[in-house]
């Protein structure tokens, strides 16, 4: 396989297998769960075509870095639906947010996410990923971007790439667990174009779990 479209469909479809497996196996152990799909993404990094690491770093990378985890940040959200998001004949305007390349990504603002556990009384604003199926994208930034982590931000919602932690749709729910939160690609190897948390998406206080720098 090489390193393109087909190697991008294989990375998408895997990611979204190991989400899958975490939604399942984290309702009863969310340690474990969050462990495997860690391990599962480092062995992606290290071997697949479409790792965002450069190609040369490959072979002696080591596994990424992570905070201990702690389940005060795993806890299910309210979603504040903004009102054209609840009229699909007169969607939210679009929008551009900011991105590490030139490449514009357009995106709707389709509500706030009411925080909760040691993030309680913060929001922040979730967007919908516009073109072909769209998906929930949700990154943020705290006081720890540009110390202990990437200065651009973290993700925590990508559903068109796969990484989705679930909820009650119906009830307007979220199921956020901070423990996964991850570096987009371009904290890796500024070749890749990523999409970036914006002004409000800023967290004032420490999120101290998920990805961090080494």
């Amino acid at each position: 396989m090489d390193g393109g479209y087909l190697a991008l469909a294989d990375w998408r479809g895997r990611v979204a297998e190991f989400y899958a497996a975490w939604r399942r196996d984290a309702a009863s152990d969310p340690v474990a769960a969050t462990m495997r799909l860690r391990s599962a993404r480092d062995e992606l990094f290290r071997e697949h075509p479409q790792s965002p690491l450069p190609a040369a770093g490959r072979a002696a990378f080591g596994g990424l870095a992570y905070f201990g985890y702690d389940p005060a940040y795993r806890f299910t959200a309210v979603v504040e639906l903004a009102e054209e998001a609840t009229d699909s004949t007169a969607p939210a305007p679009l929008l551009q947010l900011p991105s590490s390349g030139t490449e514009p990504f357009s995106f709707r603002h389709i509500g706030l996410v009411h925080l909760a556990g040691p993030l309680a009384g913060a929001s922040l604003p979730l967007f919908w990923m516009e073109g072909y199926a769209g998906g929930l994208f949700l990154p943020f930034r705290d006081a720890t971007s540009g110390s202990a982590t990437y200065g651009a931000g973290r993700y925590l919602l990508d559903t068109v790439k796969g990484a989705d932690l679930g909820g009650d749709w119906h009830s307007g729910e979220l199921l956020l667990d901070f423990n996964l939160a991850y570096h987009p690609s371009c904290a890796y190897d500024l070749k890749w174009n990523c999409p970036l948390a914006p002004v409000q998406s800023r967290l004032a206080i420490e999120v101290p779990v998920g990805e961090r720098l080494r």
